[in-house]
Order: structure tokens, then sequence, then C-alpha cells
């Protein structure tokens, strides 16, 4: 495998010159803190001093990016970077290492690479549910990915969902979505040497503290092995050397199975050739089965002969069924005909009736209706009798009590005369009260016979189905028992069925259209039965098992019955609430009326305690002239009421009258109606004796049409088997002309030469099992062989491919060896040049064999002092020493932008200063690659360059949330 990050084509051609390595490398020798040899040395500085006017970047290099509800950021962006030096600078919390972390996420990397999270999720600001991050990069020059799709720039989308997942859209310079797949978005950043998880290209502070800011040497070493991608280079390396040993292991294994297959294929190959041939007994069994062939063929020629007889004999009597079916079918012709003349006659009688039905019905309801206000005046004529009555014993009483005043000869007191008075005039206060009740009760009464009367029709409605075309059964018959009609009603609900006399007219009220309220069938005059979904004919002809699935019907009749069920019950619920409300309305009536006649004993009881008061009083003092009065005013009652009965009893005979003229005429129709039943009656008997004619002549024609059916389907039967054996001859003879092309005359059965054929076999068999299957051992002996040749030729092929792999590997370990000893000297050569920039000394001491890499330093001449650990120097020393050693791997690794967060933080202004002229000085060096530096600092004293570009962050938001981070060890990575 290929390592990721190459070294530039310019110096990877310098190191592959023949003569550039002058002094022999031994097999350890790069694995030892070596000094630079003098030459090495002015050659790789000449290379670091010389600057390169190469021209920007044209792939790879990020020209914007912009951010929207990542981390504690609504909208970043769009930041557009220049194509080599980029200052990001804000103060903390502004969303610098925002932009670093999108950069990671947006090209890929995983969320443990960033060190500020586990999960994706994380990165969505809170109260939102997703973040977008957006990048551009620059797809020019000759080296551009797929020019023609994305043009110029490639336009890399991701969005980030509250549930840690993403997705991609790649799009072209233009906007237009060029493929949504994560496989070409790696490809892509395969083809730009772009890794966001080495820490050469993105270099996080987390990264740094780790690695960097570590005091292990070997972190520092593991920086550098992953930093270069050697790393991947050695573990490509140890997992080929496994496959080696696992496949060495396997030859091995092969290589003492492969004896065992040579001696199993000697074994077959001796018994092979040890086995005798018993060809005599083959060849005899051979004749054999040729006699045998043709024997099968001869007796299958002698089974087709009586066949074809019993289909001649069968087809000759082909001829007697078809007359008797001629016979029948002109029977049953004439039957039919005579049926459909006796039909037309009764249809032409049922239309007379039907013509008669609906005046019938008009005239019952026009009877009902007359009826009611005939009882409504009755009602009214009686209530007015009894209120004369009861005036005229008023009359009477005040008469006797006028005469009984004007006779009294009493004397009373004044005092008792007033007491008697004033009692007598409370009384009457109290007769009037009672009276107004009274009143007022026969006014409730009126209304509670009201509510009923509308009860009862609503009840009758609903029990009862209405058409205006068409009678019910109920209204079509006249029932004088009334249990015979409950019965009926009860039992069979002819309320709810309809008489419809034509077919189609019934299919249309019934099927066509939604069936009348109430309506549950139909009938018709041929007695056909007519539901909602259904048709039932009284023909008795129709077929007796249902031609679809009888199981779907049963499930449908279910359904629907259901339904009916449901409907029922609403309508039982609606009639028990019309009941109840009927029967509390007869009970409210009841107690009004037993009111009433307490309201009359209370009025009789009253008029007598007056009556008894007025008797007690003096004749002088009983006012008679009140009484005289109240007695001319009971008069004029009297006379108003009897007027009033008088006009009552004419409008009373008036609609008697009414009544009996249109009881009349119900009757005319009724009696109509009776003698078209009375002429139809025989017209049904005939109707019916034709129809069992047509029955007899139809079962007599299908009774023979069965017969000519079982005749010709037996005769099918014959032919079928012909045509069968006849198939079957055709197959003998040509597996006998198979087995033995010229025919043989043969004069024995099957029987014999079957008894003669297995008496040869078992002999043979016999021989066989003393020798062995001829064929079975050749068969043996060909597979033995197979996989002998074949373990063989695969032995052969893995010895040579683990041959092959071994030089493949010496090579490959030479070239990873010297790949790696050229990048730690020219590690050290730049570390060592850019610690002179500011008058320092130090090295870097790789020992690959311990895997540690220490590194040492002293401000000042190195003549003057001994070389330090990096943990004696200062904070902005290390810092600074800690830039020369990354810009040392920025200067051997391959990678179109360099990205670095906050990298002068810990330095002081001198150290600053120095770092920053010689990362300028690199990068101006390294015009084709992309720098993205992240500081806290103004970076005012920046020198006036078309090359570098600042950035600055808006200051942040108050009030601005942080985000929870979690540790990496907190949960597992959502990708």
């Amino acid at each position: 495998m290929q390592p990721k990050v190459l070294m530039g084509k310019r110096k990877e051609e310098r190191f592959s010159k023949p003569g550039y390595h002058k002094r022999p490398r031994q097999e350890y020798a790069d694995e030892s803190d070596d000094e630079l040899d003098e030459e090495e040395r002015s050659q790789l500085q000449s290379d670091s001093n010389s600057s390169s006017q190469s021209t920007s970047g044209e792939v790879g290099i990020i020209e914007s990016i912009q951010l929207k509800n990542f981390m504690c950021h609504s909208m970043l962006g769009p930041f557009r970077f220049g194509s080599n030096v980029n200052f990001v600078v804000g103060n903390n919390g502004s969303g610098k290492s925002a932009v670093l972390t999108a950069l990671i996420v947006g090209l890929g990397g995983k969320a443990t690479t960033t060190n500020r999270g586990s999960s994706l999720k994380v990165f969505v600001k809170d109260g939102q549910t997703s973040a977008d991050v957006s990048i551009t990069l620059r797809n020019q020059g000759k080296d551009a990915y797929k020019p023609d799709e994305y043009g110029n720039s490639i336009i890399v989308n991701q969005h980030i969902s509250m549930d840690g997942s993403r997705n991609y859209k790649l799009k072209s310079e233009t906007g237009m979505l060029i493929s949504s797949k994560k496989d070409e978005l790696t490809a892509i950043l395969d083809h730009f040497n772009i890794q966001v998880d080495n820490p050469v290209s993105v270099l996080t502070q987390e990264m740094s503290k780790h690695f960097l800011q570590s005091k292990n040497e070997g972190d520092k070493y593991k920086f550098f092995m992953k930093a270069t991608q050697l790393e991947q280079m050695k573990a490509d390396y140890s997992y080929i050397m496994e496959t080696k040993a696992r496949t060495h292991d396997q030859i091995e294994q092969g290589v003492g199975l492969l004896q065992e297959l040579r001696q199993h294929y000697l074994e077959k190959e001796e018994r092979y050739k040890s086995i005798a041939f018993v060809s005599e007994m083959q060849s005899n069994l051979e004749d054999l089965k040729h006699k045998m062939a043709w024997a099968v063929v001869n007796e299958t020629e002698k089974e087709i002969k009586p066949i074809k007889d019993n289909i001649n004999i069968g087809e000759g009597r082909n001829e007697k069924y078809d007359q008797k079916l001629m016979e029948w079918q002109v029977k049953v012709n004439e039957a039919e005909e005579k049926y459909k003349a006796i039909q037309d006659k009764l249809e032409k009688i049922s239309e007379d009736a039907q013509a008669l039905q609906p005046q019938c019905v008009h005239l019952k309801a026009d009877v009902q209706a007359k009826r009611k206000a005939y009882n409504e005046a009755e009602a009214h004529y009686n209530r007015s009798r009894t209120e004369l009555k009861r005036l005229e014993k008023d009359d009477e009483l005040l008469r006797k009590r006028i005469e009984e005043l004007k006779n009294s000869a009493d004397q009373i007191s004044e005092p008792e005369k007033l007491e008697r008075q004033k009692k007598v005039a409370s009384l009457k206060d109290q007769l009037k009260s009672v009276r107004d009740q009274e009143v007022m009760m026969v006014q409730e009464m009126d209304q509670f016979q009201q509510a009923i009367y509308k009860d009862k029709e609503e009840y009758a409605r609903l029990k009862a189905v209405y058409h205006p075309k068409f009678p019910s059964v109920l209204t079509a018959l006249e029932i004088d028992n009334a249990v015979a009609a409950n019965c009926l009603i009860d039992m069979r609900g002819i309320e709810t069925v309809l008489l419809i006399k034509s077919n189609r007219e019934a299919r249309e009220v019934m099927q066509s259209n939604r069936p009348p309220k109430n309506c549950r069938e139909a009938f018709t005059a041929e007695g056909d039965q007519v539901f909602e979904r259904r048709y039932y004919s009284s023909d008795n002809t129709r077929p007796k098992f249902l031609s679809k699935d009888v199981e779907a019907e049963i499930s449908h009749l279910q359904k629907e019955v259901e339904n009916k069920m449901a409907q029922l019950s609403t309508s039982q619920q609606h009639l028990q609430t019309i009941a109840n409300e009927i029967r509390q309305n007869e009970e409210l009536i009841n107690k009004c009326r037993r009111q009433e006649k307490e309201l009359q004993i209370k009025i009789r009881r009253i008029n007598t305690e007056i009556t008894d008061l007025e008797n007690v009083e003096e004749h002088q003092s009983v006012d008679i002239s009140t009484l005289e009065d109240e007695a001319q005013e009971n008069k004029n009652k009297m006379e108003s009421v009897k007027r009033d009965m008088q006009q009552q009893r004419g409008i009373l005979e008036e609609l008697k009258n009414i009544l009996r003229v249109a009881e009349h005429k119900l009757e005319e129709i009724k009696e109509k109606l009776h003698q078209v039943e009375e002429i139809a009656s025989p017209v049904k008997d005939e109707l019916n004796q034709a129809d069992s004619e047509v029955e007899k002549s139809k079962h007599h024609w299908k009774h023979y049409e069965e017969r000519q059916r079982e005749h010709l389907a037996s005769i099918k039967k014959l032919k079928d088997e012909l045509a069968a054996k006849e198939k079957e001859l055709k197959e003998k003879i040509a597996q006998a002309t198979q087995i033995c092309p010229q025919r043989i005359e043969v004069n024995r059965t099957v029987k014999s030469l079957d008894t003669e054929m297995n008496r040869l076999r078992d002999k043979i068999n016999s021989e066989r099992d003393h020798h062995g299957n001829r064929e079975e051992i050749i068969k043996q002996l060909l597979e033995a062989k197979e996989k002998y040749q074949d373990a063989e030729g695969k032995v052969k092929n893995l010895k040579k491919f683990i041959k092959l792999l071994d030089q493949i590997m010496t090579e490959r370990y030479k070239t990873y060896q010297q790949f790696r000893r050229c990048l730690t000297l020219r590690c050290k050569l730049y570390f060592d040049f850019l610690l002179r920039q500011r008058s320092y000394s130090g090295k870097i001491s790789f020992d690959h064999k311990n895997e540690t890499l220490s590194i040492t330093v002293q401000p000042g001449d190195v003549n003057k002092a001994a070389l330090n650990d990096m943990r004696s120097l200062s904070g902005g020393e290390r810092s600074f020493s800690t830039v020369c050693f990354i810009l040392s791997l920025w200067s051997i690794a391959e990678s179109p932008f360099r990205c670095l967060d906050e990298f002068d933080v810990y330095m002081d202004m001198v150290n600053r200063r120095i770092s920053m002229d010689m990362m300028l000085k690199m990068a101006d060096s390294q015009r084709h690659r992309q720098f993205i530096l992240l500081t806290p600092q103004s970076m005012s004293s920046l020198p006036t360059s078309n090359l570098i570009r600042i950035l600055r962050m808006p200051d942040p938001e108050r009030g601005q949330t942080k985000l929870n981070f979690q540790r990496r060890h907190q949960e597992e990575e959502e990708d």
C-alpha cells in the first residue's frame, strides 16, 4: 500500500538521484541519532534557503467556509481565504476554533479527531435541530478533479442532524448537485492529498498539548510518525508480514496433505490394474437388453387394438342421443311459450291491480286524516258538553240559594254577618283559583294528547316503509284480527316489505338507488326476492352451487348481517324512546285526569261550604242582588256554551259525512282490488301448472344431455388413452431404436426376458463384489488423481507467492528505511536551520529502535553552554522551539494547506515576531500551499503583502452559550 502523504515531486527526484547517499548505509544506521554529513547539510540547507517563486496553489486549497448553527454560533462566514497566508484573529469565543473544527468535520473527519466531542450531535447549536457546514475547494489546473463536471471549484456541503447523522452534497462551481455519496468525497480528498486527521495538515490545540507539549519522548515520536504517514506504512508492512506467516502455515499443512493424497492416488492406481473384465456376461446382457426393448414395443402395440374397437362402437351411438335431445328441446320450447302467454296475461291483471294500489294507499291516508279530524272535533264537543253540565248545576244551586234567602226569616247579628261575608268572599276567591287550575289542567291534557298523537305517528312511520308508488305488505293486506297483524309484524316484518310488480323496477328501487327508508326487502310479481345487494329468483332450476367463492360470500353476508343488526339496534332504540315518551305522556294525562277529579271535588266542597254559610245568614242581610247577578252571568255562560256546541255539532256532522264519503271510496277501491285478485287466482294456477310442465320437459332434456355428456366423456377418455398409448408406443420405439437401431423379431415375453437379465446381473454383481466395480474404481482413480494434482498446483503456487513476497518485502522494507532516514535527516536539518534564525543551537535525536524522539535546545552559542532539555526553557523559548519543530515537519510533508491553532499563545513579543517571520518566509517559499493560522493577537504589525490575508472574527455575543463537550471515553463516536 502506498502512503497517503507523499513527498513533493521536486524533492522526490532529488532523493532518488544516484550518488546522493555518499556514505554506505548499514543495517541499522538510521536508527541511531547520527549527525549530518557536511555535504548533506549544505545540500539541504541550500534547498531550504532557496525561495520558491512558484505560482499559487491550483487544487485542494480552501477558498471559503461558512457555518450555520454550528457549535454556539448561529451564522459564521462566509470566510474567503487567500491562496497563501491567512490569519484568523479574534477574541476568545469569537469562533476561531469553530472554524477549524468545522473544517475537520466538513471534510469528513470524525468527531473524535477534533477532541471536542465523541459524537457529531454535540456540534449542533442548542435549541436547533441541525447544523450546516459549507466548504469550497479550488479545482484548477492540470491536476483538477473531474473539471468537466465540477469546474474551477468544488463545494462540499454537510448537513448534521440532532441524532448525530450527516449527509453530503457535492456541488459544482455553479451550485449544481453532482453527488451525495461519501465515496465521492473520499475520492476528492485522496486526489488532492488532503488528510484532515493528519496533525501536519490541521493541528488543533488539543493535539498540540497531547503530542508536542508532552514530556514523553515516545509521544513526540508517534507525532512524527503520524505526521509523515510512516506510521501507516509501518502498519501496512506488519499486516503483510502477518499474512505471509499465515500463508507459510498453510503451505506446511498443504505439504503434509499432499503426501497423503499422493499415497491415496497410488493405491487407487494399483487397484485399477488388478481388476479383471467379465466381457462375455456383459455382452450377453446387452443382447438381452436389445430384445427387451423391442419386446416392450410388441406388447404396447397389442394393448392399442381393443381401445380403437371401443371408440368405434361408442361413436356409433352418438346419433341416438342427438335425436332424443332434439325431441325434448321441442317440448321445452312449447312449454315455455305456453308459460310466457299465461305469464303475460297475469302481468296484465297485475298491472291493473298495481294501478289501483296507489289510490288505495292515498285513500287510506285520507281516511286516517279525516278520522283524526273527526275525533279531535268530537273531543272538543265533549269538553263543551261537560262544561255546560257544570254550568247548569251551578245555575240550579244559585237559584235554590236565592229562593232560600228570600224565604228565610232568621235574624243574625251584624258582627256574625260580617264574619260570614268575609269567609264567603275568601271561599269564592279559593273557588276562582281552583277553577283557574282546572282550566290550566285541561289545556295541559290537550297538549299531552297532541304529543301522544305525534309520537304515535312517528312510531308508525318508523315501523313501516312508505313509497308513493308501491305499497307495503302491511298496507296491501286487510287484517281484522289485531293479534294476527301484530304476529305478522313481529315475525315477518311485513311493514318493511314493498310489493313491486316488475323485476326491472324492483332492481331500480332497491339496488340502482338507495332503498326507501325502513325498507328491508321487496317481492316481485314473479315471486323474486330483492334486497339492497342481493337478488333471489324463484326459478327452481337455478344452480345448486355458487360459481364464486363461497367463503367470500359468507363473509360478505356476515358483514351485511352485522350492519343490518346495527341499524336495527339504532331503530329499536329510537322506537323504544318514542314508546317511552308515549307511555310517559299517557301517565301524565292520567295524572292530570286524577288531579282534575281532585279539583272538581275541591270545587264541590268549596261550593258546599259557601252554600252552608249563605244558608245561615238572615234573609234581610243577604245580598240577593249579588247572587242574582252571579246567576245571570252563569246563564250568559251557558248560552255561550250552547251556541258553541251548536256550531261544533254542525262541524262534527260535516266531518262525519266527509269521513263516510272517504271510507266509501276506500271500500270501492278495495272491492275493485278484490275483484282483480279473484280474476288472477285461476290464472296463477294455470301459470303454476305451465311452470311444472316446463320444469318436467327441462328435466327430461337435462337427463339425456347428461347421458350424452357422459357418453362423450367416455369416448374422449378412450381417445385420450389411445393418444397416450400411441405416444407411449412412439417413445418405446424411439427408446428401442436408440438401444438397437434394427428392429428384432422377438417371440419371448417381457417377463421371461426380465428374469434372465436379472439372473445375469446377479452373476455380474457377484463378480464385482469380489473384485470391485470397474466404473467405481475408475471414478475413484480419477478423483484421487484430480485432488492430488490440484493440491500439488496450489502448494507450488503458494511457494512461488511466498518467494515473490519475500523479495518484494525485502525491497519494500529497504525503501521504507531509506524513506524514513531521508525524512529524519531533513527534519533535523530544517530544525537546526530554524533554530539558527535566533542564534539558538539544538538538535533532534531519533531512536527508531526504541521509538523515541528527544529535542534539546540551548539559547545562544553551542560552544558556550551544553544543550539542555526543552523543559528547562522558558515558556516563550519552548513555544519557539515547538514552532521550529512544526515548521520542520511542514517542510518534509505534502499537503495543499496547513492549519495551526493559536501557535503564539505562550510566546513573548520577541519570540512571536521571530516565529512569525519564519512562518512568513516559509509561506513565501511555498506559494503553492495555503497557510491558515489562528491567533487571538491583532496581527497589526504584519507587513503589507498581497499574499497575506487577515480575517477578523466578530466579538462573541453576550450570553452566548458554551458547548457541553464530553470526553472521548464517555461515549462512542456516531458517524
